[in-house]
């Protein structure tokens, strides 16, 4: 069938190329293993800032398991950002506790100032509360290993970068979160390459950084303005890497899978909600745009994450008889790496290979939520706030 069907063949690894790229490039990522922990007495204190509106059901792991790590150089600040769940009174019975007098505080945030995004605004005062050299910005969604913030330290030292951050372990637990995220991540990755080509690279547009823990210079933060100089952009993580670099400053990620846990989302609308937030914005801040892109992109945002599903479409037509044999040999040779690929995808997400049989239907939902993000524009909303994103 091949020597009948040459160009369909050529086609087909064509198709594959891409997907050799992403593998090629991610074979020289880091982890942080690689680090060993930072000790001694001339460790720099580090202000471990946690945002949180309505963490209930998350802050007292996250606190504890900051607290149990093996740094002990640290303060825990938790801003209360007007949780009407108790958020702030399961942070003020812990830092009641003797083992906890001095390390852990509770912080009120002000009220929310226009042009502000919540979460800027609840880092912003927690730093403005600090007293550290070094600070990290954690979600309270996070759970964080025994050795987590020492080896980061010492990464942070030896890398000689300003800003740090990790791409940790996502929790999967319902069917829809095992299904779709996955194959988030797999496009996220495909933009970005390997985390070493993220970390060397000097150009803005090609960095990102993970909200979920970031460490940073105090001095080199408050230099760029913190918080504040991204107040307006819902992917602040993005924004603060990209600030970093503009500035000539070090930010860099690597792998940290055994170190840090995070469960974004619970269900299948936590999930449409909260990349839907999220990705639209995200995506207009990882490309350059002209007047004219800026116009195209709401129509052909989806499209990164339908691409995975072309060559499935095909086969299907072909087994039906809709389409010829070449397009039967194009849809089963891409296909068959596809699979290949999402196993390897799904395994390393620590879920069964099994679940690669999923990745048409993960990349349809999330080609709706990119559609959905899109149409929705510049107007995001999020745990009952409505927020104008900054064009």
């Amino acid at each position: 069938m091949i020597a009948s069907h040459p160009l369909a063949f050529t086609l087909a690894v064509l198709a594959v190329l891409p997907i050799l790229v992403v593998v090629w490039r991610f074979r020289r990522t880091v982890s942080l293993d690689a680090y060993a922990p930072r000790t001694g007495g001339d460790a720099p204190l580090v202000s471990v800032i946690i945002p949180a509106r309505n963490e209930a059901h998350n802050i007292e792991r996250c606190v504890r398991s900051v607290l149990s790590g093996a740094y002990g150089s640290l303060e825990v600040i938790v801003v209360d950002d007007h949780s009407t769940d108790g958020t702030g009174a399961i942070v003020r019975g812990i830092a009641s506790e003797p083992a906890s007098v001095g390390r852990v505080r509770v912080i009120d945030a002000p009220p929310l100032p226009g042009g502000w995004f919540g979460k800027q605004w609840a880092c912003h005062s927690g730093a403005a509360a600090a007293r550290g050299s070094l600070f990290c910005f954690t979600d309270a969604d996070t759970a964080h290993g025994p050795q987590l913030l020492a080896r980061s330290v010492t990464a942070l030292e030896q890398r000689g970068a300003s800003l740090f951050t990790i791409a940790g372990r996502q929790e999967m637990v319902s069917f829809w979160e095992k299904v779709v995220q996955p194959v988030v991540f797999s496009i996220l990755l495909s933009r970005y390459g390997g985390l070493e080509t993220m970390s060397e690279s000097t150009d803005p547009i090609d960095k990102i950084a993970n909200g979920q823990f970031i460490l940073v210079r105090r001095d080199h933060y408050e230099q760029l303005g913190g918080h504040e100089s991204v107040r307006g952009h819902v992917a602040e993580d993005l924004r603060l890497a990209q600030r970093f670099t503009e500035a000539g400053l070090g930010a860099h990620m690597v792998l940290a899978r055994e170190h840090m846990s995070t469960r974004m989302y619970t269900s299948l609308g936590e999930i449409r909600r909260g990349w839907g937030k999220n990705v639209y914005a995200a995506g207009r801040d990882t490309l350059r745009l002209g007047p004219v892109g800026r116009r195209i992109l709401p129509w052909v945002f989806p499209i990164p994450a339908l691409l995975p599903v072309v060559p499935v479409v095909i086969l299907v037509l072909a087994l039906s008889g809709v389409l010829g044999d070449g397009a039967l040999l194009f849809g089963a040779v891409v296909t068959g790496v596809s699979l290949v690929y999402w196993m390897a995808v799904y395994g390393f997400s620590q879920l069964s290979p099994l679940w690669a049989l999923t990745y048409p239907l993960g990349c349809l939902v999330f080609a709706g939520i990119c559609a959905e993000a899109a149409m929705r524009g510049m107007r995001v909303g999020w745990k009952g706030r409505t927020y104008d994103m900054i064009d």
